[in-house]
């Protein structure tokens, strides 16, 4: 197989916005895609930090519930219908998924190659974005439509007590699926020319 057909599959993964409670996949075909990119995706000194929690049915509509209760007291009254319109949207999904880097597993290897200590936080995270795009692109692959979310650290403590996860669990990034009903807008690009070098000596 050559690069082609990943290639295009990087291409065509975009945000889409408007999603509906419909998945052209089975759960199981959901689960094994998360599964995987958790399980595959490489990680500095291959410390394997990741956490990923799939959000299905009830599960998923009960995140954006909390994510709408959590912005309320804090948004100005008058923005908070867009952001509640937005979330709505969210909610009006198939699935969520929640990304999360531990936390013991970063201190465990900062402890152990102190010389990195500072960096091993941002690598994690490095490799927790290798986790998402890996989801994001397989799922649209499969004909879902998918956006990548930052409600934390607002959600984050309610998140973790809801789902009872680990307090060394610290959320990234949350991602809200579904089949899409509309399709993504324009994408507009910086010249590649400016963004990309090569040297041959």
């Amino acid at each position: 197989m050559s690069s082609a057909a990943f290639l295009e599959a990087v291409e065509s993964r975009r945000s889409v916005y408007a999603i509906s409670p419909e998945s052209p996949i089975s759960d199981e075909k959901i689960q094994e895609i998360v599964a995987f990119a958790v399980k595959h995706a490489p990680s500095s000194f291959n410390v394997q930090s990741g956490r990923v929690v799939l959000l299905l049915g009830n599960d998923h509509k009960k995140l954006w519930d909390i994510t709408e209760d959590v912005l309320k007291p804090v948004v100005p009254a008058e923005q908070f219908p867009a952001t509640q319109q937005k979330v709505q949207g969210f909610r009006n999904g198939y699935g969520s998924v929640l990304f999360f880097e531990d936390e013991n597993d970063v201190q465990e290897l900062a402890n152990k190659f102190t010389l990195y200590k500072d960096r091993f936080p941002t690598w994690s995270e490095h490799s927790n974005a290798i986790i998402q795009f890996v989801v994001w692109t397989a799922l649209e692959k499969e004909g879902l439509g998918a956006t990548l979310q930052h409600y934390n650290p607002l959600i984050t403590a309610r998140v973790l007590s809801e789902w009872n996860l680990p307090s060394s669990w610290q959320l990234i990034a949350q991602m809200p699926f579904g089949k899409p009903i509309a399709p993504a807008g324009e994408k507009s690009f910086k010249p590649v020319e400016e963004r990309f070098k090569v040297f041959k000596s």
